[in-house]
């Protein structure tokens, strides 16, 4: 009998509890901020690729155009910190019809060009001291953290904006935001492939000349905001 009675009285509050628990009057609302800029830098992914049959004669060739290309990056007063090696392979390759074994060696290296005047020049020495492979070249920005955070406060204006204009109509007011969540995505600057195919070209003409149209980046931010109706 008293088990019964307590699971009565259990039931009795869960019951008075659930009727005293009110919803909290809500709207939810998204919004977005966008920011253009015009890059200031470049990461370029440039590779020396070596061919042979004999692994270390391909190996030493490939070093060697290596070397040379290190020479002209300092040349250019690159920060130190601002090249390095990013990939090194040699690789096997085995021709079925001729039963032969021929090697390919490939040095990668990773540079930031901090001064865009010297991206045509750059890219011409690259070319004419041994690089026969630019992997990528990308335009970004120096003040990127800034511009994201500029972008997001965008985004909650615009999410606030919407919810005024939403609960006006409606004779109400928005109170606290109660729940705000962050629905960006990663920024991943794009490759200007444009750009990469008028360096290779460069040592076909000895003039003087702009390959590239670095034009403006967009860095986005996304937010989800639920705020509470007064």
């Amino acid at each position: 009998m008293k088990k019964v009675v307590v699971l009565i009285a259990c039931l009795f509050t869960v019951l008075t509890y659930g009727q005293e628990t009110k919803q909290i009057p809500q709207i939810n609302v998204s919004g977005e901020g966008k920011v253009k800029v015009t890059p200031d830098q470049a990461l370029i992914l440039a590779t020396v690729e070596t061919k042979g049959n004999n692994s270390k004669e391909v190996k030493k060739l490939n070093d060697q155009q290596m070397e040379t290309v290190l020479k002209l990056v300092k040349s250019m007063n690159l920060a130190p910190a601002d090249y390095k090696t990013k990939r090194v392979s040699l690789m096997p390759q085995y021709d079925y019809e001729k039963k032969k074994t021929s090697y390919i060696a490939t040095q990668t290296i990773e540079i930031i060009l901090r001064d865009l005047a010297k991206y045509d020049a750059l890219m011409e020495g690259l070319v004419d001291q041994g690089v026969n492979r630019i992997d990528n070249v990308t335009f970004q920005s120096s003040k990127l953290a800034q511009y994201q955070s500029d972008a997001r406060k965008l985004a909650m204006k615009e999410a606030k904006m919407k919810a005024e204009d939403y609960v006006s109509v409606l004779g109400q007011k928005i109170g606290l935001a109660v729940v705000i969540t962050d629905s960006s995505q990663n920024y991943y600057p794009q490759p200007v492939y444009a750009a990469m195919k008028g360096a290779m070209s460069a040592q076909e003409d000895a003039a003087t000349r702009e390959t590239m149209a670095v034009g403006e980046i967009e860095i986005v931010a996304n937010v989800a905001v639920s705020f509470k109706l007064e």
